[in-house]
């Protein structure tokens, strides 16, 4: 679940900041991070979400929303992760409608990148973030 978010489990002082930034999401933005649950049983699977990150970045990614998703290896292969984008993007074009999504994806992802294109992500710029590769997409 790690591997493409750095690489190790986050820090309990981690998943605080991080917690702390989805609830701020949606208080100042009105958008943010849902958590993913199983429909038969409700285990947590994973979580997805729209952001604004003020990532350092080339090009700049400020003021886009920038959708995001990780599911558990428990959960890969399945679907979940294009049902779960498809109903977030369903989300948000009805709730803030915006005119462009993004999302930044580390070209060793392919399944990630899959999802994405299913999802109608276009490739949109190679760029370089924390000193590793990634893929900007854009949708809209």
């Amino acid at each position: 679940m790690t591997r493409f978010i750095g690489g190790r489990p986050f820090s309990e002082e981690e998943v605080w900041a991080r917690l702390l930034r989805y609830a701020g999401h949606w208080s100042w933005l009105g958008f943010g991070y849902w958590a993913i649950e199983l429909k038969s049983t409700g285990a947590f699977i994973g979580e997805l979400g729209f952001a604004d990150y003020k990532r350092d970045v080339q090009p700049s990614l400020d003021g886009l929303p920038e959708l995001g998703w990780v599911l558990t290896t428990s959960a890969h292969g399945r679907g979940f992760a294009t049902e779960a984008v498809r109903a977030a993007l369903a989300w948000g074009d009805a709730g803030f409608n915006p005119a462009r999504t993004v999302c930044m994806i580390n070209p060793e992802n392919l399944a990630s990148i899959r999802v994405a294109i299913k999802c109608g992500y276009q490739e949109w710029q190679r760029a370089t973030y924390r000193s590793g590769p990634a893929i900007l997409y854009a949708r809209g």
